[in-house]
């Protein structure tokens, strides 16, 4: 299988740009309108075989209990949650910290874990596939824009050193991205043509609320002025999934704005994502969902599967 680009970057950056702006215009809109109930008695979805593909969002580090391998994979993330929900036949599990749309290929260098996809099979009914951050380098991004020893200092040096020259680094390599995911998408249905595909997005990290600034400062340890920049690039990965599951035929789970009003600048108790430092670090990961997000990521999920 070939990994190459399906799509020009011109015509995937023209895309996503609109795109980028349909979504916020919806969240904005959606943060305005008045609540509604959600359906009583929607139908219970069939997932007769259900595969999980993802990275670390999706395996649950430090979550109890884990299951003792290298991928760090807890049974109650949002795949295993969901499982438990929908009761099918057979259920694996098989996503893996640190993993990239590489790893969907090939076993994961350092860890114990096969080729993600090989884990498909004719009979497979249902796959969640959660990737994508490794690939535009969240591990490095947390390194080169937070503080943990040193003092944060004023203005927005992340966003400085990620568009120095004009050109936005990060924008550019969700662009490089797309294709990568658009390519592990059609291998997914290639190998389970009768499986429903969905494409898991990232959860909310930053609040929307300039008056949350300093507690995203403290938690996380982040100059405020990077906060709408990190803000967006988050928001842009989330949109270029979007956009790749409805090129694919596959259907995209949005935990984003579940997850609003519960990211990493919240009240301790309140969050669903950990900062730099977990309120229980034996029980979570720094930069991560705990149980209470994963728990929430299950649900979106499950929302997404009952309105068929």
């Amino acid at each position: 299988m070939s990994c190459t680009p399906t799509a020009s970057a011109g015509r995937r950056r023209a895309r996503l740009a609109l795109a980028a702006c349909g979504a916020a215009a919806a969240l904005t809109a959606g943060a305005l309108a008045p609540a509604t109930a959600a359906p009583q008695s929607a139908p219970r979805p069939r997932a007769e075989h259900y595969v999980a593909l993802g990275d670390s969002f999706t395996s649950g580090p430090f979550i109890p209990v884990q299951d003792g391998s290298w991928c760090a994979r807890s049974n109650s993330n949002y795949p295993s949650l969901t499982a438990h929900s929908l009761t099918p036949e057979s259920f694996r599990d098989i996503s893996c910290g640190s993993a990239t749309t590489n790893d969907m290929w090939r076993p994961q260098p350092g860890m114990d874990n096969p080729a993600q996809l090989d884990a498909l099979k004719e009979n497979t009914t249902l796959v969640s596939l959660g990737i994508g951050g490794n690939d535009i380098g969240f591990g490095e991004i947390i390194k080169n824009c937070t503080y943990a020893l040193r003092p944060i200092p004023d203005g927005n040096p992340c966003e400085r050193r990620y568009t120095a020259g004009g050109v936005d680094e990060l924008q550019e390599r969700i662009l490089q991205t797309a294709p990568k995911v658009a390519d592990v998408l059609k291998e997914i249905h290639e190998r389970s043509r009768n499986a429903r595909v969905l494409v898991v997005g990232y959860p909310a990290f930053l609040s929307e609320k300039s008056e949350d600034a300093e507690g995203c400062k403290t938690s996380l340890r982040l100059p405020v002025g990077d906060i709408p920049y990190l803000r967006d690039t988050m928001r842009s990965l989330n949109t270029m999934l979007s956009h790749e599951a409805k090129a694919a035929g596959a259907t995209y789970v949005d935990t984003y704005t579940r997850t609003v009003g519960h990211d990493a600048c919240q009240p301790r108790d309140d969050r669903w994502v950990e900062g730099m430092v977990p309120v229980n670090p034996l029980q979570a990961m720094a930069f991560h969902p705990n149980a209470k997000g994963e728990a929430g990521m299950a649900e979106a999920v499950q929302d997404t599967l009952s309105r068929g």
